[in-house]
């Protein structure tokens, strides 16, 4: 966790005197710490225990009256490479899994686009409830890592579950989920994504139903594993949120063609998900072709082969991706791509079946690998199938 900004929340339990020696762990393994308390907690531990050991002022409330600033919850949140909430009430849970915001903690958390991490603590008949547990599925649901609590004696006096996980637990779940997350650091990896569209006149195009969902998709699954990524990508309604992502927007095959040319030498590997238009008129026209009595006849002409050229360019050390967007003879297609291209890998789809191809939140892919191995994959969200797609490239980086 060196170098981690931690965002830890302490609420008004009993287990707040643990957020103390989580502080120290935390410190200890590098991270920077900043704890935000709700006004409560301060009946539990001293806000000063906490600024000694986190090496940073308490933030408690939206200003600070002693100094005149403004504690901003967004950019706390901005701040944060991960937000931990040890312990985590009853009463907070339930405001975070309902989206209340009424205080600096709450608002913190809505704002924070980094993983939260989540300690309940409580009595063992309050984390049983059905709310309880609702709203602790509910925070699952959206993305946050629940550190479940352990079985133990209470400070009602009852035994059971409802302890907070224990400062060791919890540091090493955090540790683990950047240990896990940081795979591709220090790699970058260029990705196309989109359509591209090939002008007829000033305002008619050639070009096919891409969305750029599975370009994007894989854009975020990368960098969330700490990749630097050059997304390059066609004409789409998307956006592309994370710090690690510089996009290039273009919008013909010639335009993506130069793009990635001039980026692939500086990447390890690069994933062609952008579905590349094969063929341009050959002219265009200057202003709009008007409607005649008589038939339109437009002359085509190849566009550049982009995958082909990169495979031309690799190094032994770089790695790359094809996809294969097919509607019949899709396996001997697929493995005519990889060889003809110099692949590593290809991801095959059929643009007939139904969840899989344009316009889907949804995929049913198979990678085909230069060994000949073939890994199909059922029907799963565009996300899903990225991260397995990266999975296999990590592989492929990792040999």
């Amino acid at each position: 966790m060196s170098g981690k900004n931690i965002l830890l929340g302490v609420t008004g339990g009993i287990a707040a005197y643990k957020a103390a020696q989580l502080v120290r762990l935390l410190v200890k393994q590098g991270a920077s710490v900043k704890v935000v308390m709700t006004p409560t907690a301060k009946q539990f531990i001293t806000p000063l225990t906490l600024a000694t050991l986190s090496q940073n002022p308490i933030l408690v409330d939206f200003f600070n009256s002693e100094n005149g600033e403004w504690n901003s919850h967004v950019k706390l949140g901005l701040w944060a490479d991960a937000m931990i909430i040890a312990p985590a009430t009853a009463n907070t849970i339930a405001k975070m899994a309902n989206g209340i915001a009424d205080n600096l903690l709450t608002t913190s958390y809505l704002s924070a686009r980094c993983p939260v991490f989540v300690a309940p603590a409580m009595d063992l008949d309050m984390f049983a409830h059905p709310a309880t547990q609702k709203n602790i599925a509910t925070l699952k649901s959206v993305g946050n890592i629940i550190i479940d609590a352990e079985d133990g004696e209470l400070a009602s006096g009852l035994s059971g579950k409802g302890r907070m996980a224990e400062p060791e637990t919890i540091t090493a779940c955090v540790s683990a989920y950047f240990e896990q997350n940081s795979q591709l650091s220090g790699k970058t990896i260029m990705i196309t994504a989109g359509p591209t569209y090939e002008n007829i006149d000033p305002v008619r195009f050639i070009g096919n139903y891409s969305s750029g969902k599975m370009g994007f998709a894989l854009a975020e699954a990368a960098a969330a594993l700490g990749a630097k990524v050059i997304l390059i990508s066609g004409p789409v309604k998307l956006s592309s949120n994370h710090p690690n992502i510089k996009r290039i927007d273009v919008t013909s095959a010639q335009q993506m063609f130069e793009a990635c040319t001039a980026n692939f030498a500086q990447c390890d590997a690069a994933i062609m998900a952008a579905a590349v238009a094969d063929y341009r008129p050959a002219t265009v026209a200057d202003q709009k072709i008007k409607k005649a009595e008589n038939n339109l006849t437009i002359t085509l002409e190849a566009t550049p082969d982009i995958a082909k050229s990169l495979g031309q360019m690799k190094s032994p050390k770089q790695v790359l991706v094809g996809f294969a967007l097919e509607t019949e003879n899709g396996l001997q297609n697929a493995e005519d791509k990889l060889k003809k291209k110099n692949l590593d890998f290809v991801v095959l789809n059929n643009a007939n079946e139904a969840g899989a191809g344009f316009n889907c939140d949804t995929n049913h892919v198979t990678i085909i690998t230069s060994g000949g191995e073939k890994i199909e994959f059922p029907t799963k969200s565009k996300s899903e199938v990225a991260n397995d797609i990266v999975n296999q490239l990590i592989n492929c980086l990792n040999k």
